[in-house]
């Protein structure tokens, strides 16, 4: 392999429960005007249709949200909710990093052994400082930061670096970013499922049939998978 990628976003760290524990104090807020049923439905179509505009991460989370609560509260929204709601969204650009388990040591190994690449998705200014506060940013060779992950964007980025699919192994916690488009274009993916996905990233059963690509259980299982090991 000439270039291992890894997702950022709960592939590497805990991320999308925190966007649910701000939505909960979100529905919490509004629960006077709106069941949480409606809320929720009405903040994901928010949420769908503001990736074209403002993207994916915590600040179009925080616009979604203030729109939605416009929109389902027929402007009766107070200015000081508003303001909690972005007193409350402004937490997931500062939170403390929780390293999944197992990460430090795989990319402490990995890195002896091959080039490293964190390759995510959202805002620039967000991930750039996640991966700062993560502690993890000596292990990679390569950041790249894009838009989306769909199959144009990964062939983009191994065009720039001169590898071709084949030479290519993404590691990541979403079906629909990190395994399909890789699997379609040629290269491996190894799929390592988080605890809480955001339901945008969900694929259909059937969009899985004849595609192939490794599962596994923990971070640590790619020690023994990919054949490395600690160098005494």
């Amino acid at each position: 392999m000439k270039l291992i990628a890894f997702d950022a976003d709960d592939t590497l760290w805990v991320n999308e429960p925190n966007f649910v524990g701000v939505k909960e104090k979100f529905c919490e807020l509004l629960a006077h005007y709106v069941d949480q049923q409606t809320l929720s439905s009405q903040l994901y179509d928010a949420e769908v249709r503001n990736l074209q505009v403002f993207g994916y991460g915590a600040k179009s989370f925080m616009l979604s949200m203030i729109e939605t609560a416009i929109e389902l509260t027929d402007g009766a929204i107070t200015g000081r909710e508003i303001q909690q709601i972005i007193d409350t969204s402004r937490r997931l650009l500062d939170y403390p990093i929780d390293v999944l388990d197992g990460i430090p040591e795989v990319l402490d190994v990995f890195s002896k052994h091959f080039e490293l690449m964190v390759l995510t998705k959202g805002d620039l200014f967000d991930q750039e400082s996640k991966l700062a506060r993560s502690g993890l940013g000596h292990y990679f060779k390569h950041i790249e930061i894009v838009s989306e992950k769909n199959e144009q964007s990964y062939q983009r980025v191994l065009t720039r670096y001169n590898v071709a699919p084949a030479d290519f192994i993404m590691i990541g916690n979403s079906l629909k970013s990190d395994i399909l488009p890789v699997v379609h274009i040629g290269g491996r993916a190894i799929y390592i499922p988080s605890d809480t996905t955001w339901v945008h990233e969900h694929v259909a059963d059937e969009q899985l049939v004849g595609k192939s690509f490794t599962t596994l259980a923990s971070a640590r299982e790619l020690l023994t998978l990919l054949g490395v090991k600690e160098i005494a």
